[in-house]
C-alpha cells in the first residue's frame, strides 16, 4: 500500500516550504497568523537563524531552545529541538503534522497526577481497616 501524503490545508509540506512566510500564515489559525503579524521578537529570530543553518548544514543533534512560543513553521519539519521545560529540555522531532502550533505544546512542563490510595485516618471507613 502506497504512504499517504501529508496535507496541510491542501498543501504539501514541501510546497509550503517554496513559498515566503506571508503567503504560509494565511493558512495558519488565528492564533498563529496574530503571532506571526505581529512579528518575531529577538529570540525568535535568533532561532529561524539557527533552523535556516541547522537547514543547510544537514544537523543531525537536536537545537537547544528556551523559546516555547515559537510557531511551528514549514522549514522545521524534519528538525529535532530540545525545548525547555522550566526543568529540563524535552527532545520535539517535528513532523508535518505539528505545523501551525506551538514548540511548547510538545513539551509538557506539569507532570500528570498519579494519586495514590487514601492513608489510614483519610476517612470514616479507614478507621476499621487493619493496619499491616
Amino acid at each position: 500500500m502506497a504512504k499517504r501524503e501529508l496535507l496541510y490545508r491542501g498543501h504539501t509540506v514541501e510546497e509550503l516550504q517554496k513559498k515566503p512566510i506571508e503567503d504560509i500564515s494565511r493558512l495558519l489559525t488565528s492564533r498563529a497568523r496574530r503571532t506571526m503579524r505581529r512579528g518575531f521578537d529577538e529570540q525568535q529570530v535568533k532561532l529561524l537563524e539557527r533552523v535556516a543553518k541547522a537547514r543547510r548544514e544537514g544537523q543531525k543533534k537536536p537545537l537547544r531552545t528556551h523559546c516555547r512560543d515559537m510557531v511551528i513553521l514549514p522549514d522545521m519539519v524534519g528538525l529535532r529541538f530540545a525545548v525547555y521545560n522550566g526543568r529540563d529540555f524535552v527532545d520535539v522531532e517535528v513532523t508535518g503534522e505539528m505545523i501551525g502550533k506551538y514548540l511548547g505544546e510538545f513539551a509538557l512542563n506539569r507532570k500528570p497526577i498519579k494519586h495514590g490510595s487514601p492513608g489510614v485516618g483519610a476517612t470514616r471507613s479507614s478507621m476499621f481497616v487493619p493496619i499491616k
